[in-house]
């Protein structure tokens, strides 16, 4: 799914200290004010895409004007990036546009396999080179002949998406509307259709060094171990600590790894208004 980082080169005294608990210093070169903590210049948030998707409207898997204002905000004061494990197209898409999406410095598409810098490509990783022709179909058609074993209250098309970095798997299928996704979100949450399935790939695939992770509301990501949102990090390396917030934070999400890296700091969010509510209160208030 489409997580919030945050990433500062505090000072030696400040490394490791949580955000929310670090003390109020004087002034001191380099540092600035913002909100009730003094923070270096070079401070870099990183925002996870899918916590920005506002599900209430019409138009529910792009960002609000209200929210993308907010990170403009926020933009002014502290360096702002998104990450995401959709590809360019449809983070493009979240973010209503190619100019939208290039105002932000750190852009990482599919956990940052595919990485931006402004609108500059620096980095592009190929699943498929990776794990050879032969493992991929076999993958892919042990996940369509498990697939098609199991009955849910509405199947749709686009099962397996072939993505630079992953493949992603949907039990529902990706073309499904906004309203049957959701119906199968809290579906999902009963019956755990998601996580079953992750199982017996883990059980299959055990000894093929892939990773299986749940994501977003319908689906699940598979990739070479190593390359999940971590994979952002080393383009990261100038930033001594960094906060990740994200929603799917728990075991077998496809947050898990980042959030309980050692080089962050992990905080678990809800969605789109307790990110900003968290971020406010850490740096409006």
């Amino acid at each position: 799914m489409s997580h919030l980082f945050v990433y500062a080169k505090f000072y030696q005294q400040l490394h490791g200290t949580p955000a929310g608990s670090i003390p109020s210093i004087p002034a001191a070169r380099g540092l600035h004010q913002c909100g009730g903590l003094w923070l270096p210049e070079q401070f870099v948030f990183l925002i996870s895409m899918e916590l920005l998707r506002n599900r209430g409207r019409k138009v529910p898997h792009v960002i609000t004007p209200e929210m993308y204002e907010f990170l403009c905000e926020l933009d002014k004061k502290v360096t702002v990036g998104l990450v995401g494990g959709s590809d360019l197209c449809k983070i493009r898409e979240q973010m209503g546009g190619s100019a939208a999406l290039h105002r932000f410095k750190h852009v990482f598409t599919e956990n940052g396999l595919v990485a931006y810098r402004y609108d500059q490509l620096i980095c592009s990783k190929d699943i498929a080179s990776h794990v050879g022709e032969e493992l991929l179909q076999r993958l892919i058609n042990f996940i369509l002949r498990r697939l098609s074993e199991i009955t849910l209250p509405v199947k749709r098309g686009t099962f397996v998406e072939f993505r630079k970095g992953m493949l992603n798997v949907s039990p529902i299928g990706r073309s499904c509307s906004q309203a049957e996704r959701d119906a199968f979100y809290t579906y999902d949450k009963e019956h755990k259709i998601r996580e079953t399935l992750v199982e017996v790939l883990r059980k299959e695939f055990g000894d093929c060094d892939l990773q299986f992770s749940i994501g977003g509301q319908i689906s699940i990501d598979i990739f070479p171990t190593g390359w999940n949102k971590c994979f952002c990090l080393r383009f990261l390396e100038d930033y001594d600590t960094i906060h990740f917030f994200g929603d799917k934070t728990m075991k077998g999400g496809n947050d898990f790894e980042i959030f309980s890296h050692p080089r962050t700091i992990g905080h678990s969010v809800v969605g789109p208004e307790d990110t900003k509510k968290q971020l406010q209160d850490l740096f409006f208030s």
